[in-house]
């Protein structure tokens, strides 16, 4: 009989021998994934979208942010839970039976709850670290103007307090026969 996976704990691992709980690899896979897919919900209506963001370990926070209205706005106005998933692909893995072949893949999982942020400060705080992150050569007053407050009024800014988070990595040998790199990766 099927484990009744919905009761288990949300940050559970299925498969324990790729369960990774050693935090700082948690923390340092969020720090350089370029691309996180947040999953909200209202109404009973499921929604996940592909966004920039950014993790702030001094507040165990992501930010991030999207146009100032949007079903991203509205689900997470509506507070319910939410979650975002990272990840990275390795090497494709062939075998001699279909059920065999494989993939290399690390993974985040993270659990809380969002919120749009409304105070000025933080706001300016979340979009200048989204900035440091994908644009770290370069600075504000030097090479762009700073953050403006006309600007945060054309966009929403959202912070997700973490409250539990996993990570999920699969890893073989060096030498692995036949072994190769999806050949569409960016």
């Amino acid at each position: 009989m099927p484990n009744d996976y919905a009761a288990r704990p949300r940050a559970e691992v299925k498969r324990k021998d790729r369960a990774v709980e050693d935090d700082a690899w948690i923390a340092e896979m969020l720090t350089r994934a370029p691309i996180g897919y947040l999953a909200t919900v209202a109404d009973g209506q499921p929604f996940i979208n592909s966004n920039l963001f950014v993790y702030d370990p001094t507040r165990a926070a992501i930010y991030m942010h999207t146009a100032r209205y949007g079903r991203t706005r509205a689900n997470i106005e509506a507070a319910q839970p939410v979650c975002l998933s990272v990840s990275e692909m390795g090497r494709l893995l062939p075998a001699d039976t279909a059920l065999e072949f494989s993939v290399e893949y690390s993974g985040v999982t993270v659990f809380g709850s969002a919120r749009v942020i409304e105070d000025q400060e933080e706001a300016t705080y979340g979009l200048q670290i989204l900035l440091d992150k994908y644009f770290p050569h370069l600075r504000p007053g030097e090479n762009y103007q700073p953050i403006m407050a006309e600007e945060l009024a054309r966009t929403s800014v959202y912070r997700i307090d973490i409250e539990e988070w996993s990570g999920k990595r699969k890893a073989v040998a060096e030498e692995f026969p036949g072994a190769f790199h999806y050949p569409y990766a960016g």
